[in-house]
């Protein structure tokens, strides 16, 4: 596992990150990420985890990605999550553009999985997809919540480029072992998500 030392990330300063996995998608249903499972590490060896998406492509035109998480190895991915998120975007055709906050993709209380690609769906053309990142703190606490934080950039399907920041949390004392990356609607057609250790 290859180690990126002295990193600075999304404006924090770390002592660096510790690859731990990298899935790649062809045509797939989803990925998951389960502790023990294919050398994959989602324990108390690391109190921060960081997930980077590149250039995920649906095969569904106009779709939303989103994410789970389980504790019970991945039997079930059915956390109760609240979240929210806000939106900065401008379309290809320099007519429009806005930031705020987008009602319609937040969670409340609920075991449903969570939009990554806030405001809107990811086009399937081959010049649109979805890239980004997922922070997940503390996953193996059984004290606490687990909280999250993404930032994704996402080609939308009608033709903006929408900046997407979401963040909640897993409403779970329980430790958290898998993570399911998932497009609300058909296949995940091409890309990877990488799996970090916060040294």
């Amino acid at each position: 596992m290859a180690n990126y030392n002295a990193v600075k990330y999304n404006g924090f300063s770390k002592g660096g990150l510790k690859l731990i996995k990298t899935l790649t998608a062809s045509s797939s249903a989803t990925l998951s990420f389960v502790d023990g499972t294919s050398d994959v590490v989602l324990d108390s060896t690391y109190k921060e985890y960081l997930f980077i998406f590149n250039n995920i492509h649906p095969a569904t035109d106009g779709t939303s990605l989103t994410f789970n998480m389980s504790i019970d190895s991945g039997s079930n991915y059915n956390v109760t999550k609240t979240t929210t998120g806000f939106t900065a975007l401008h379309n290809e055709a320099g007519s429009a553009a806005s930031i705020g906050y987008d009602t319609g993709d937040d969670l409340v209380q609920s075991t449903s999985y969570s939009i990554l690609t806030v405001g809107g769906g990811t086009g399937n053309d081959n010049d649109e997809n979805v890239s980004g990142t997922l922070r997940l703190f503390n996953p193996s606490s059984t004290t606490f919540v687990k909280h999250f934080i993404a930032t994704v950039n996402n080609t939308q399907s009608s033709g903006y480029c929408i900046t997407g920041f979401s963040a909640g949390y897993g409403n779970t004392t329980s430790a958290v072992d898998a993570i399911q990356f998932k497009f609300a609607s058909g296949n995940i057609d091409a890309g990877t998500i990488q799996l970090f250790g916060v040294v």
